[in-house]
């Protein structure tokens, strides 16, 4: 298992939705795509682990070309629970199962 622990920003997407999400810096997610080379799913997705605080969940890792790294969208039900809002830089990690 790879796990992989940072420090980001939680933001908006300015489309339909108010999905939020956070990038992740690019240095983590490089050795992430290398690892998980050919095991993309559709839209380029990889299928991870994610905690913030107490709260872990499955998600995936979007690809994000605007920035070259990684997006992780974090549910309502994640804010919530933890208390979290866009613009707030909680520690979060990233398993990943290979």
């Amino acid at each position: 298992m790879l796990r992989y622990e940072v420090q980001a920003e939680i933001w908006i997407y300015p489309g339909e939705g108010g999905w939020h999400f956070v990038t992740l810096p690019v240095e983590f997610a490089a050795p992430i795509k290398a690892a998980m080379a050919g095991l993309a799913r559709p839209w380029g997705s990889l299928g991870v682990t994610a905690i913030i605080g107490k709260t872990r969940w499955q998600t995936s890792l979007f690809p994000d070309k605007a920035s070259g790294s990684l997006l992780l969208p974090v549910k309502a039900s994640v804010r919530q629970r933890e208390g979290l809002n866009a613009g707030d830089a909680p520690t979060l990690t990233v398993e990943i199962e290979l």
